[in-house]
């Protein structure tokens, strides 16, 4: 296809492959490195949202991902929950936790927690957490036994607030959770990237896994400034290709491109992808995968909660609930008067195919 013609439906297209939502891979790992970070908000759904894009659909292969500590959970960037390669985490915390701990500091201020109240939470963490860590549980238990209340919120901004300063994460599973364990412990090779090093790296690799994508999106992601990245672009476009859509220049992985005309056909094939997924989280302007009236079904109220979405090249054309009784077909809330054909049909091998 001619550069001039990409269009808006292209870019939906295209952004199923480099998410590997048509080419899986391999394992877990695999996929969250590829990613970079992925949503992790809703442990269940994030894992799946993984699993769907290995070739074995596992849940057990994601949580043997989490155990063996090649990924993990944290708090990267935006003050929000993401799945990310345990090497990888120390240098995105570097270039992203000062600006969260300095946004956080009225919630923090509002909740008591001063300077030296979380430096006497993080003490009795830090000697609680040796070996195999704690359960969110456990820990919260712990701190009110040593006189450190928890309630209202104050629980969990002490954790995020240990997680941004890179001392804890969420590394082995139990059941249906994980254990929060000591980043020094259970991290063992971290990568020691920082400043434009660390950018570049941050954004050809968001470029790679999301395209194609405008430089916009890659900072409302990552919440970094123009000011952060402008110096990296010249040396992203000696590796990323540059396609204008709409006026605007969107930076993808040429191999990306160089495939989707082979491959175009395969991006027509429905999906099921749970709440939270990165395909629709992934990007500060939503408009490829949803149109705001949609979007507006996917998370009701703007309550920050996202349903699962059904998908057809590249775009939602509905939300769907899991079956009450095994054997039974998702429920799907269509989009408009109805589903597509090829999408009602597919829906009792997709609901069969999902991850478990």
């Amino acid at each position: 296809m001619r550069a001039d013609r990409w269009s808006l439906a292209d870019v939906a297209r295209m952004r199923l492959l480099s998410q590997r939502l048509v080419d899986p891979l391999a394992s877990p790992t695999e996929v969250v490195r590829h990613l970079t970070c992925t949503q992790g908000q809703d442990y269940p759904g994030s894992s799946v949202s993984i699993a769907l894009r290995t070739t074995s659909r596992r849940l057990q292969d994601v949580r043997d991902a989490y155990d063996s500590g090649t990924i993990v959970r944290s708090w990267p960037m935006r003050g929000t929950l993401f799945v990310v390669p345990a090497e990888d985490l120390g240098w995105m915390l570097g270039l992203t936790s000062e600006r969260v701990r300095r946004e956080t500091t009225r919630r923090r201020e509002q909740l008591g927690l001063d300077d030296a109240t979380l430096a006497r939470a993080e003490t009795v963490a830090l000697e609680a957490l040796g070996g195999e860590g704690l359960t969110r549980s456990e820990l919260l238990g712990i701190w009110e036994e040593a006189g450190h209340a928890t309630g209202e919120g104050r629980g969990y901004h002490s954790i995020f607030h240990l997680a941004l300063s890179g001392l804890v994460c969420q590394g082995p599973t139990e059941g249906r959770e994980q254990r929060f364990v000591r980043t020094e412990e259970w991290i063992s090779d971290p990568r020691p990237l920082e400043g434009e090093e660390a950018v570049l790296e941050w954004f050809t690799r968001y470029a790679r896994s999301h395209g194609p994508v405008p430089v916009a999106d890659f900072l409302w992601w990552t919440k970094l400034l123009k000011r952060d990245v402008a110096p990296v672009l010249d040396d992203a476009r000696q590796q990323l290709e540059v396609i204008t859509v709409d006026d605007v220049e969107h930076w993808v992985d040429p191999a990306v491109v160089g495939r989707y005309a082979s491959q175009r056909r395969s991006t027509a094939a429905p999906l099921l992808l749970p709440g939270f997924d990165e395909l629709v989280l992934g990007y500060g302007d939503r408009g490829a995968v949803l149109s705001k009236v949609e979007e507006a079904e996917v998370v009701p109220g703007g309550n920050g909660i996202f349903r699962a979405t059904v998908v057809r090249a590249g775009r939602a054309v509905g939300t769907w609930k899991r079956p009450r009784r095994a054997g039974d077909v998702v429920d799907v809330t269509p989009f408009g008067a109805g589903l597509p054909g090829p999408v009602e049909r597919a829906l009792p091998r997709l609901t069969a195919a999902l991850p478990t």
